[in-house]
């Protein structure tokens, strides 16, 4: 499965990208600190695949606080179809200690 890491997204943050981002914690995880992007907790992704408003061929970036919940909703929405998914290694975690965040 594919990967970002942390200075990678970074940069791209900085470029002002437009990114597909989803968050897959809990939404007061997301409430209490966000990159932005949508939410779906990964607990509620499989009944709630159809809300995803990303295009199935448009690179996706997952994330949650550590990458371990970003890994599983990232085999999620590759076993429905979609195409160009990656896990953020490390979650939140890995870009806040390299200080970027």
């Amino acid at each position: 499965m594919c990967s970002i890491n942390a200075s990678e997204l970074y940069q791209r943050l900085q470029r002002d990208e437009r990114l597909d981002i989803l968050d897959v914690r809990e939404a007061i995880e997301y409430h209490t600190y966000n990159i932005g992007g949508l939410n779906i907790p990964v607990n509620r992704l499989q009944q709630n695949i159809d809300d995803i408003a990303y295009n199935k061929t448009d690179e996706i970036i997952v994330i949650c606080s550590a990458g371990i919940r970003s890994k599983t909703a990232q085999a999620i929405l590759l076993e429905n179809g979609f195409k160009n998914v990656l896990n953020l290694k490390g979650g939140l975690i890995a870009l806040q200690k390299q200080g970027l965040i």
